[in-house]
């Protein structure tokens, strides 16, 4: 026990003094030989000989031996830089001052509510009173929820066998709820969709996991993917064995989705014996922010259709559209005004409640439509969804609320249209701050924030400071972000962690802060960009 404390000690010692070290800023504190934390490090050397790795040697699992798939496998937007950042929070926890800045900004994950944002009254309304209904036959109730709230709580749990949220449901979900997913569909959408086409999902992570473990055979299966990417589809599809097959969205036209380019992309994986299987396309864009147009979206069907692929839409961020010349549409409403019908076409769109002006992210309720499959094929889809018995209830109640949520003449109308109206404005004036500060940067340019929660900037770096991030053995733009952080306390993902077209640097950085932090993180980033340019120009 002693040598796994003095073990984990020395770890945490180690990445305080990297940060520590690797601070670019003038006010950062440094290690000296001499200094108490140098004397420390020393110390717990001594009780952690070089050998301590070889007391696993004979457990029968070791880093040479477990699934390479998992070793392939990566995620930026909870890595290297976030454990910094934690460990960087937790010193300013244990020793205020011991940094240049008071506090840490994380504009590195869609998280919301982690960053303030409260909950939609009127969908914690609905599932407290679903998750203790006993309230419900309590006099007080009627005077502390609104009787929308208290009438669809009702209507919920007359859907759910048992009147119980803590128990397994249906292994698409229950029943009642994907009719009012569907209904809200087709309010969305003006094209029917079936109930029976519906997966409810911890999150539209499950559903993407879900169809990779479908499509993918070997790696001689590709998966058609936008780059810069969200890191779940390189991730999966290298869990699941398959080939990621690139395509490039152009930044020049705002993030452009060229058909030549994907053209070209399966053509080139045609010729490399890669057997293309599907099309994912991201919209609104993550962690670009464009919103695709309509033609463009018929002109995507039109390839899917030609080629035989399976489009993959994720559509989480349908709600987040920010300009007013830009409007969501989903694939399926393109397809089906295209003429095309069930068996024309195979398609699977997801959606999440971590996402939108709800940003339900622990909840984790999502949902993927699934048409244009035989009976054969979604019988497999439904033993996969069977694996996991069911998503959890909670997730599944809040899909239902953000597809159905409270309509002209309902009490908590009024409330509910203010609370999504003040946080979707609020996320397109920061939106537009930060692309502006974006912009007046040295060398750095920024399409707008279209749609989603991100920015995606792409940075012009001195040729030293490529030279030294390739001497630290790290991308530029995480040698960026690294110096970011530990000067500024702003957490950002280097653009490497989304791919990106070769000898381009960027960092995605999020609109989630609060508002009133928005000008302190535009004042920090701007005068660390000032010094970090002085410091590595020429």
């Amino acid at each position: 026990m002693r040598r796994f404390i003095s073990h984990k000690t020395i770890n945490l010692i180690s990445k305080t003094t990297t940060s520590t070290i690797s601070s670019s800023s003038p006010n950062s504190p440094s290690l000296s030989p001499n200094s108490p934390l140098a004397s420390l490090l020393r110390f717990f050397s001594t009780l952690h000989p070089s050998s301590m790795a070889s007391d696993y040697s004979a457990t029968p699992i070791t880093i040479d031996n477990i699934n390479p798939k998992v070793l392939k496998c990566e995620y930026a937007v909870r890595g290297e830089i976030v454990s910094i950042a934690q460990t960087l929070q937790q010193n300013l926890k244990d020793n205020p001052g011991s940094h240049p800045f008071d506090e840490i900004l994380y504009c590195n994950i869609g998280n919301p509510q982690s960053l303030a944002q409260q909950p939609i009254t009127f969908f914690r309304e609905v599932l407290a009173l679903c998750d203790h209904p006993s309230i419900l036959d309590k006099s007080e109730t009627q005077g502390l929820f609104s009787a929308d709230a208290i009438e669809r709580a009702f209507q919920i749990l007359e859907q759910i066998p048992g009147r119980a949220t803590g128990a397994y449901s249906h292994s698409q979900g229950i029943k009642g709820l994907r009719d009012t997913i569907a209904s809200g569909m087709k309010a969305r959408d003006g094209f029917p969709a079936d109930p029976n086409d519906l997966f409810l999902t911890d999150g539209a992570s499950p559903a993407v996991h879900m169809m990779m473990q479908l499509l993918i055979r070997s790696e001689n299966d590709g998966i058609l993917c936008p780059i810069p990417q969200y890191p779940l589809y390189s991730a999966s599809i290298a869990l699941h064995g398959g080939t990621l097959v690139p395509y490039y969205l152009d930044e020049q036209t705002g993030w452009g989705l060229e058909i030549s380019e994907l053209e070209h992309q399966l053509k080139t994986a045609k010729s490399k014996g890669i057997d293309v299987r599907a099309l994912v396309v991201i919209n609104p864009g993550n962690p670009t922010g464009q919103v695709l147009g309509e033609a463009n979206q018929r002109e995507i069907v039109e390839f899917c259709k030609k080629e035989g692929l399976v489009l993959l839409a994720d559509e989480v961020y349908q709600e987040n559209v920010y300009v007013p010349d830009k409007k969501f549409h989903s694939f399926k409403k393109i397809s089906r005004s295209m003429g095309y019908g069930e068996t024309d076409i195979s398609l699977v769109s997801f959606q999440s409640v971590s996402k939108g002006f709800y940003g339900e992210c622990g909840k984790r309720g999502g949902y993927m439509e699934v048409t244009g499959f035989s009976p054969e094929v979604r019988e497999q889809i439904y033993k996969l969804a069977s694996v996991n018995l069911c998503s959890n209830i909670s997730g599944q109640i809040l899909a239902s609320l953000i597809m159905s949520p409270p309509k002209v003449g309902d009490e908590s109308y009024e409330s509910f249209s203010a609370e999504k109206e003040a946080i979707l404005s609020s996320l397109a004036r920061r939106a537009k701050t930060l692309e502006d500060a974006l912009n007046n940067l040295e060398g750095v340019t920024c399409n707008r924030a279209e749609g989603a929660m991100y920015l995606f900037p792409c940075i012009n770096l001195p040729d030293k400071a490529i030279k030294a991030a390739e001497e630290a053995k790290t991308a530029p733009d995480a040698f960026y972000a690294k110096h970011l952080l530990n000067a500024t306390g702003i957490v950002v993902v280097p653009g490497s962690g989304f791919r990106q077209v070769p000898g381009t640097w960027h960092f995605r950085c999020t609109i989630l802060p609060q508002e009133e932090k928005i000008p302190a993180i535009v004042s920090r980033l701007t005068e660390f960009h000032k010094k970090f340019m002085d410091e590595f120009r020429g």
